[in-house]
C-alpha cells in the first residue's frame, strides 16, 4: 500500500484524457450530415450510445489509443473527407507511407484472416484518400507482428456508403440501430442496454426443479 492515494483513478484518468485526444469524435451528436467512418465499420448501435448516451469503457488499456498515438506524430495521416450526397464521411488511417495506407490493430493473439471491421475500414479510406493498396498490421501484446495487404475494392465501399446513410437517417430520426451481434458485444460497456441482465438468483438442483424430494 503506497499511500491513500487511488494510483488506479489517476492512471485512467490519465488513459481517459489521452483518448480524448486521439479519438475523432462528433462536435455535434445531433450532425447527421457528418459521419465518421470507425463509426459505421464497427456496431452501429453502439456508435449511436457514443453520440448521444456515453459511457466510457473500464477497461481501456494502451494498446486501445496505439492508433490515435501514431496519428498525432509527423509521419501520422491527417483527416481525410468523402462526399456521399450531403452528407460527409470522414476518415483516419494511421499512416500512409509511398502512397500505401496503412493502418495499425492490437491484438492478444495473431489473427489467421483480418477483422471484417479492419477490412472495411482500411478499404474505406483507400476511397478516402484516392490510394489503391493498403495494408492492416496486427501487433499482438507479446510484440509479434503479422499484416494484412489489400487493393482496393468498390462492392466493399458500396457497402460503407450504405451504412453511412443508414447511421445519419437514424440520427436525423433519433432513432436506436438495430442489434449487430458480433464478438464485441461482450466487452462492449452498453452489453446490458441490448442483452438481459446477469440476474443472480437461488440456485435449484435439478431433483427440486422435477419435484423429487430427497431422503433425510
Amino acid at each position: 500500500m503506497m499511500g491513500d492515494r487511488d494510483y488506479r483513478k489517476t492512471i485512467t484518468t490519465a488513459i481517459d484524457a489521452i483518448t480524448k485526444e486521439v479519438e475523432l469524435q462528433a462536435t455535434d451528436p445531433n450532425d447527421s450530415k457528418i459521419i465518421f467512418l470507425h463509426e459505421i465499420v464497427r456496431c452501429m448501435r453502439r456508435s449511436y450510445f457514443d453520440r448521444f448516451d456515453r459511457e466510457e469503457q473500464e477497461d481501456k488499456t494502451f494498446g486501445n489509443l496505439f492508433g490515435g498515438l501514431i496519428r498525432k506524430l509527423p509521419y501520422g495521416s491527417k483527416v481525410g473527407q468523402f462526399a456521399i450526397d450531403e452528407i460527409t464521411l470522414k476518415g483516419q488511417p494511421d499512416m500512409i507511407v509511398d502512397d500505401v495506407v496503412i493502418i495499425f490493430k492490437t491484438v492478444p493473439v495473431s489473427p489467421e484472416v483480418p477483422f471484417a471491421s479492419d477490412v472495411l475500414h482500411l478499404n474505406a479510406c483507400l476511397w478516402i484518400f484516392n490510394k489503391s493498396e493498403g495494408v492492416i498490421i496486427y501487433i499482438t501484446d507479446g510484440g509479434k507482428e503479422s499484416s494484412f495487404a489489400l487493393i482496393r475494392e468498390k462492392k466493399m465501399f458500396e457497402e460503407v456508403i450504405r451504412r453511412v446513410r443508414v447511421f445519419s437517417n437514424l440520427i436525423s430520426d433519433k432513432k436506436t440501430p438495430i442489434l449487430e451481434p458480433s464478438a464485441e458485444c461482450s466487452t462492449c460497456q452498453y452489453y446490458e442496454r441490448c442483452f438481459i441482465k446477469k440476474h443472480e438468483g437461488k440456485q435449484f438442483s435439478i431433483s427440486e426443479l422435477l419435484g423429487v424430494k430427497k431422503d433425510k
